[in-house]
């Protein structure tokens, strides 16, 4: 039975994470070596670890961060090389001359824009990017950070090509003894069973998110709109537009998410967006009167930061060979580039991650498995595709890294393609890859200090025979308290996790296995559960500090997070609270025999 004492001492390394990160507002930065130092001391002193395993364990953390970070520096550089070679802006340009109607607009780049850059980059990019880009088109700087955190939420399960179900879910199970076997004896891989999980993601984003396009436009007539006579009025106006957005995207999102977890947020995005503006020009669901804000000298002041709506720009990119300029001041001159050339590099991204992941033998020959071709065996060991580390230290943890198998090494190749595609100059390539160094660096001391913790906290009961393991201790006793009411409040956890840490990859690392374990505890369907976690961990990044401060300062709106996360409040309460009715349906009604 676990006591009292053991849950409190357990709950320490994440209190303090929290307290420091939302309380104190201390950068993740600062506050995770100190969340990391404290879960040492709680494993090594009150459970018992030995130095080997917590070291072990941290480094398997320290080798799952480089592996996000290969990912991350590929997402960032194929997205500031299109910026840089004025590709970016052609696909914004395609977007932005569909409609003058700002509610178009935030259908178009806010939802659908917004949610192919987080399948893409995720990690905070999207609103980052398309933010501005709405800004430039004449939206006040909050309703255009309001309006690109709301749009891109569906996405963030899927964000960064799979990243927070692949590292965030499969990772952690596959490297936790107990949660490996209990999925091995289920009859499923963990690889199989981090799609399930997916799926079942998908399928919660699908029932109940479909209708985010209109709640962003809502979101923006209503708060952005007249300020005399506030109405909703002009959503419901759009409302089959929006909804129709929604179940275009939701379908190829759902179907994607069958294959694999880099698919939905991409084909959803792709697909939907097309059938939305292949029906815009045939002239389908076109508002009968353009829908604008009031005039800019009745705006508040604190619409508006120091960028003058109007005024803003992408990220500065030089001339290319052929394909578009800047002015002296670095804003950009319309390209001149096709549709689809600009959209090549995306494209062939697609492709690629669909071949290596759905014809054999490729996918196992890229993990690291021998497979035999015309009576060779071969192992992409030999030629390094991949690096692994058994036994660390003479543990029973194993930790690796997946060079070309994950996402980052194709979107590095798809970015080293897009120079001649786009006929860059030395400098714009120069100045791509610096961009999208520098933004390595906090996110580096960041999640290698946060999936260290997580890994002390996950392994903290390998050790001997037992022991329990902090998440489980956890796990155990929320389930305990909860009970039945458990999948009602599962994605609210998630949530939680991607509030503190600005990730919902971190936040499935977090509580990932915490999940498990509590729907282990309550016999509840496994699948359904972490599911949940994965909805969670995006609907969270709506009020993530980091993310919203990343948001605005595009903007030049720095201080004004707290109104940000006050208006993001209202999406987040509707999505958990969504999720949870689904999850309870679900689990108790629809689908108890799931394991």
């Amino acid at each position: 039975m676990v006591s009292t004492l053991d849950v409190l001492l357990a709950a320490i390394p994440l209190v303090l994470a929290g307290v420091l990160l939302v309380g104190f507002l201390w950068p993740a930065t600062r506050a995770m070596p100190i969340a990391w130092v404290v879960a040492v001391l709680v494993g090594f002193f009150i459970w018992g670890m030995p130095v080997d395993w917590i070291a072990a364990a941290s480094i398997v953390g320290v080798m799952t961060a480089i592996q996000i970070l290969w990912i991350v520096f590929g997402a960032l550089l194929l997205l500031y090389t299109l910026m840089q070679a004025g590709a970016f802006d052609r696909i914004n340009e395609g977007f932005a001359k569909i409609s003058n109607d700002r509610r178009v607009q935030v259908i178009l780049l806010g939802f659908f824009l917004a949610t192919f850059i987080e399948g893409a980059a995720g990690f905070g990019t999207p609103a980052a990017v398309v933010a501005p880009l709405l800004l430039a088109l004449g939206f006040p700087a909050l309703a255009a950070v309001i309006a690109a955190l709301i749009g891109h939420i569906i996405a963030v399960t899927y964000g960064a090509v799979g990243t927070p179900i692949i590292i965030g879910i499969e990772n952690p199970l596959a490297t936790t003894e107990s949660t490996n076997t209990a999925i091995t004896d289920a009859g499923f891989t963990v690889q199989a069973y981090s799609v399930e999980v997916a799926v079942w993601a998908a399928t919660y984003h699908a029932l109940v998110g479909f209708v985010m396009p209109l709640f962003a436009v809502g979101m923006v007539v209503y708060f952005f709109g007249d300020q005399d006579e506030r109405s909703l009025q002009p959503a419901w106006d759009v409302a089959p537009l929006a909804l129709f957005s929604g179940i275009a995207f939701v379908v190829p999102y759902w179907l994607s998410a069958q294959i694999s977890a880099e698919f939905p947020a991409l084909m959803g995005a792709m697909v939907g967006g097309a059938i939305v503006v292949g029906a815009l020009k045939a002239g389908y669901f076109v508002p009968d009167e353009e829908w604008d804000f009031p005039d800019r000298e009745e705006w508040p002041a604190h619409w508006v930061g120091t960028i003058e709506p109007g005024q803003a720009s992408a990220p500065g990119v030089e001339q290319g060979a052929d394909d578009g300029a800047t002015t002296a001041d670095g804003g950009l001159v319309a390209s001149q580039m096709s549709l689809f050339r600009a959209w090549t590099p995306y494209i062939l991204l697609v492709v690629l991650l669909v071949v290596t992941r759905v014809v054999d033998p490729l996918p196992a020959f890229l993990q690291g498995e021998a497979v035999e071709v015309a009576g060779t065996t071969i192992t992409a060991h030999q030629l390094l595709f991949t690096t692994t580390w058994e036994g660390i230290f003479g543990t029973g943890l194993d930790g690796g890294i997946d060079w070309v198998y994950v996402p980052g090494f194709w979107l590095v190749l798809c970015a080293l393609i897009a120079i001649p595609l786009y006929g860059m100059s030395g400098t714009q390539v120069k100045a791509a890859w610096a961009e999208a160094g520098e933004k390595l660096v906090a996110p580096f001391i960041a999640l290698v200090f946060v999936i260290a913790m997580v890994q002390v906290m996950l392994q903290s009961g390998a050790h001997a025979e037992g022991v329990e393991s902090m998440i489980f201790v956890l796990a155990q006793a929320t389930a305990n308290a909860v009970g039945p009411a458990y999948p009602f409040v599962a994605a609210l956890i998630g949530a939680l996790g991607a509030a503190m840490a600005g990730s919902n990859t971190v936040s499935n690392i977090t509580f990932g296995g915490f999940q498990f374990e509590a729907a282990s505890q309550l016999e509840l369907p496994t699948q359904l559960i972490v599911g949940a976690q994965a909805v969670g961990g995006a609907i969270g990044n709506l009020v993530a500090i980091h993310n919203v401060v990343a948001a605005l300062a595009t903007v030049g709106l720095v201080g004004q997070e707290g109104r940000v996360m006050r208006l993001n409040l209202i999406p987040l309460v509707y999505y958990a609270v969504g999720v949870g009715i689904v999850a309870m349906v679900f689990s108790y009604v629809l689908f108890p025999g799931l394991f």
